[in-house]
């Protein structure tokens, strides 16, 4: 079962924004993403918060998600965290057990 986990960066200055960037620029993030069992690791910017930064972080499995935690690259992230000085709130979804009814509402 894939876990999808929404993780709210929140700083000062832009200081989000530039975290990513940074994330991005020193391949950080892409290493995550050649993680065995990472599926998606993305950045957003909403639209009407210029202080946040929402990264879907989405893995195969609470296994894969665990080693990616007890890797040396969680000391990288910690780093950066620490040097942007960055707030985090934590959302962690499950797929819907139906599927739901969304599929009325989504255009293709």
């Amino acid at each position: 079962m894939s876990l999808t986990i929404l993780l709210f960066y929140t700083g000062k200055g832009g200081a989000a924004r530039r975290f990513a960037e940074e994330m991005e620029r020193r391949g950080i993030a892409a290493k995550i993403r050649a993680e065995d069992g990472n599926e998606r690791y993305e950045y957003f910017f909403p639209a009407e918060d210029g202080e946040t930064v929402l990264l879907i972080d989405k893995w195969r499995d609470p296994a894969a998600l665990a080693a990616h935690h007890a890797s040396p690259m969680m000391r990288e992230i910690a780093a950066l965290r620490e040097k942007y000085d960055l707030h985090m709130a934590v959302e962690r979804l499950r797929p819907a057990e139906d599927g739901g009814d969304d599929e009325k509402f989504i255009r293709k």
